[in-house]
């Protein structure tokens, strides 16, 4: 199986059946995220122990790529501290945007499957806008976050 059969598979599967994706009622964190371009809005919700996320979920709707991509995250994210999140942002966005991105894509595991999106520069909005979303959760941010 090739990296594009994985992208496929992957995305697939995260889209159908989302993992965390649901309100935390109690969450200390939340921020909104919206994708004009095509139509994504989810909204990510975080509880934090100390400087670590002992749980993480979303709500929204979006593309295959925006629903995939925040399921993803969440299963990624969950039990990190806000450094290790930070960094996963910066490995993925720099995974989706720039030329030669230092990092060693094996090295995300399940989250190499968006790597495929770089092939589609129209969808790397997509797949980033949760990432965006947790970012400003995070920083606290009131203001939801676009990807325009």
């Amino acid at each position: 199986m090739d990296l594009r059969d994985l992208y496929q598979d992957v995305i697939v599967d995260h889209n159908r059946s989302p993992r965390n994706f649901r309100e935390i009622a109690q969450a200390d964190r939340i921020a909104e995220g919206v994708n004009p371009l095509c139509g994504d809005k989810l909204r990510v919700y975080l509880d934090l122990e100390g400087d670590r996320i002992r749980d993480i979920s979303f709500e929204g709707s979006g593309c295959a790529i925006s629903v995939a991509s925040a399921s993803l995250m969440t299963e990624s994210l969950k039990g990190k501290t806000e450094k290790e999140a930070r960094d996963f942002f910066r490995k993925i966005h720099g995974m989706l945007t720039e030329e030669s991105p230092d990092i060693e894509i094996e090295s995300l595991g399940k989250l190499a499957a968006l790597s495929g999106v770089k092939a589609y520069p129209s969808r790397v909005k997509c797949a980033t806008l949760c990432w965006h979303a947790v970012s400003a959760a995070l920083d606290q941010s009131e203001k939801a976050v676009s990807t325009e």
